[in-house]
């Protein structure tokens, strides 16, 4: 088994240097006021390459492997929206030019925002809400759904929802409509209004005992029913002037609040599954749903949280976002095809033809492992960010649902490398799940194909996915004995600060510099 090629991907990891080119925008922030507020601008930001050689990465040529583009390089800014920037002037000098800290101290000596603190009490009251949209006529189903919310989660996904919500909020052009909707009886976007049913409860619910006898009963034929009249939505209010500067609002939407419960229901949901499929004897430090209530009630409350999460995601009214969340979905399945495919490929017929060039598992093994992390991880965070900015208003054409996309996807590849760092590294007690976990079952991750480039022993035991007795503690071994640790976490460090970088559009907030604090400790994180 020959060796990885050496060729480091920290040179594709450079973010190109662009320049984004203001022009004006039609963004408002209130139909019913006309404040003066504050210009601000960035003319000209230019993101700096970095100078990543200092990085000791290295990962296969990306002439090689095309599919392996989804992870090895950092997500940015595509070019296409950057003409669509809207940045007045300040006659004060622009707000979001790149600036050292030894040119402005006080700042630099300020203390930044918690991410979870900032938002504590959305994140409480979304928790609490959360558990009336699991209710089931079977208590038992209403039970297992429930299980994994009940234990302490980071509630990271939801976290980024609402960070990014008061980070984008007045900025987008329609946030006028937005906010109108979120007032006005009728319109849908009222808390009270995403609670109720589009279409009749009782054909929604179908049988259950808490309906009337006559959708309950099966005893007799259903009659029909007359339909019911229809209501006038109201008429939302005239476009605003384009004259007006968008400003933040610094505020949380109550189809934003959804749709943070929404992701974590999907996230929650994929976790029941996942612990069916990887036969996890714990999670969040307790026993697994699978071992609580067995496989098959396990499937089925992630099948059912699935649902009542579909539903609550089409009473939002923005069909781009239901788009959005329901791509997620199928990359999940996506992505769990392809950590099948590398566990048990040859029982499920999934496997690859062999290659004549011994250094192709490796490729592969990038290849796959990387377009499963964003699969798996880091399409949920993209497109959760990505959806909420366009529940704030965001039009086509705007850069900010294009920053939180490009965020997301890079903070969420970055977090899935330190988690399988934490793999080697941390025991059960502070990850809440077994340690090691990867190895058994057949999974190569970022630190076991870093070690095999110093290590070539360590191909033999990735192709045949760690299955003869000793290769597991063999492997724990060349993994300890190589860089491949340090390796990986450099590598989540490099996506981590282009998810930082990629702030830089965003004027200035407290949940801006949240967003900048958690891209730092999700690198640090020891759990």
């Amino acid at each position: 088994m020959g060796a990885l090629p050496t060729t480091s991907p920290s040179t594709s990891l450079g973010l190109t240097s662009r320049r984004f080119r203001p022009q004006e925008s039609s963004s408002t922030t209130c139909i019913t006021s006309l404040l003066v507020m504050r210009r601000w601008s960035a003319p000209r930001v230019r993101v700096p390459r970095q100078d990543n050689r200092r990085l000791p990465l290295s990962l296969p040529s990306t002439s090689a492997v095309t599919v392996a583009r989804i992870g090895r390089k950092s997500y940015t800014v595509q070019a296409a929206v950057q003409k669509t920037v809207s940045r007045p002037r300040d006659a004060h000098g622009p707000l979001l030019q790149e600036r050292s800290a030894a040119d402005h101290p006080a700042k630099a000596r300020r203390t930044r925002p918690d991410p979870h603190a900032l938002v504590a009490p959305q994140l409480a009251h979304l928790r609490e809400t959360l558990l009336n949209l699991l209710g089931s006529s079977h208590p038992s189903l209403t039970e297992i759904a429930k299980y994994y919310f009940l234990h302490p989660s980071k509630q990271l996904r939801p976290l980024l929802v609402l960070l990014f919500a008061q980070a984008t909020n007045g900025l987008g052009g329609k946030y006028p409509e937005k906010k109108w909707a979120a007032e006005c009886e009728g319109a849908g976007g009222r808390t009270v209004e995403l609670d109720s049913p589009l279409t009749r409860p009782d054909v929604l619910n179908d049988w259950n005992p808490n309906m009337p006898d006559h959708t309950a009963s099966f005893s007799n034929s259903f009659s029909l029913r007359p339909p019911r009249p229809p209501q006038e939505p109201p008429i939302p209010p005239p476009e605003p002037s384009t004259s007006l500067i968008p400003a933040l609002s610094n505020s949380v939407l109550p189809t934003q609040m959804r749709l943070a419960q929404i992701v974590e229901m999907i996230h929650v949901a994929s976790l029941l599954h996942d612990d069916v499929v990887d036969r996890s004897p714990l999670r969040r430090g307790a026993p697994s749903a699978p071992i609580a209530f067995g496989n098959k009630l396990t499937v089925l409350a992630g099948d059912f949280l699935l649902g009542r999460a579909s539903a609550a995601l089409s009473r939002l009214g923005d069909s781009e976002v239901v788009e959005l969340i329901a791509s997620v979905i199928t990359n999940l399945v996506e992505g769990e095809i392809l950590q099948l495919k590398a566990m048990h490929g040859e029982e499920l017929g999934l496997t690859r033809k062999p290659s004549a060039v011994n250094s192709a598992v490796g490729q592969d093994s990038w290849n796959v492992y990387l377009q499963k992390t964003y699969m798996k991880t880091a399409s949920l965070m993209a497109k959760g960010c990505r959806a909420a900015v366009v529940l704030g208003g965001c039009r086509e054409g705007e850069v900010w649902k294009e920053v939180a996309y490009a965020y997301g996807r890079n903070l969420g590849i970055a977090f899935q490398l330190v988690d399988d760092l934490l793999d080697y590294e941390a025991g059960e007690e502070s990850l809440g799940k077994p340690g090691g976990a990867d190895l058994k079952l057949g999974l190569a991750t970022g630190p076991a194909i870093f070690a095999w480039e110093e290590h070539p022993e360590m191909g033999p035991l990735i192709e045949r996915k760690f299955s003869q007795e000793g290769d597991v503690e063999l492997a724990r071994e060349l993994v300890r004995r190589s860089s491949g640790l340090e390796r990986t976490r450099d590598l989540a460090k490099a996506y981590a600060d282009k998810a930082k970088e990629v702030l830089a559009l965003l004027p200035d907030s407290d949940a801006k510099s949240a967003l900048e604090v958690l891209t730092e400790r999700v690198v640090k994180r020891k759990h």
